[in-house]
């Protein structure tokens, strides 16, 4: 079993999961777009506006994958975009050197919620939303600390 974060945003996933990639190391997988869902029964015609829209991506590094779309506009299937609440995606990286880099990276146009720095727990530790509204923790992996 695997659990994969299915990230969403506000008509920028395209930007975000190309960042992720240049972030993690990763490589983005083939973009699936609105505009490219055939018609079905039921639903409401999809305004022009959203046909460019990610409805599919995902970014793969390592043995990891993060996956992400954008929000369909207000009033179609449920569509408009919230902001992400009572989550954050944890990553945990095998030095401070590394988790400081990325950890700046997720600042880079965002707010940090935590720096980064050492804590009781961890060598290195921070928490960001990133300038995507994806909140992180960057953490520091000890393989001798409890989880």
């Amino acid at each position: 079993m695997q659990l994969i974060p299915y990230l969403t945003f506000n008509g920028n996933c395209e930007e975000a999961m190309t960042f992720y990639a240049k972030v993690f190391g990763g490589k983005m997988g083939p973009i699936m777009r609105f505009g490219d869902m055939p018609a079905s029964e039921g639903m409401p015609p999809l305004p022009e506006s959203a046909k460019n829209g990610v409805m599919h991506a995902y970014v793969k590094f390592g043995e990891q994958e993060i996956m992400g779309s954008d929000t369909m506009p207000e009033g179609c299937a449920g569509g408009g975009y919230q902001a992400p609440q009572g989550i954050n995606v944890n990553i945990a990286v095998d030095n401070v050197e590394e988790g400081r880099r990325v950890f700046n990276a997720l600042a880079e146009g965002g707010k940090v919620t935590m720096p980064f720095d050492k804590t009781f727990w961890s060598a290195g530790f921070g928490m960001v939303t990133d300038r995507f509204n994806t909140p992180w923790m960057v953490n520091v992996f000890d393989p001798q600390a409890p989880r």
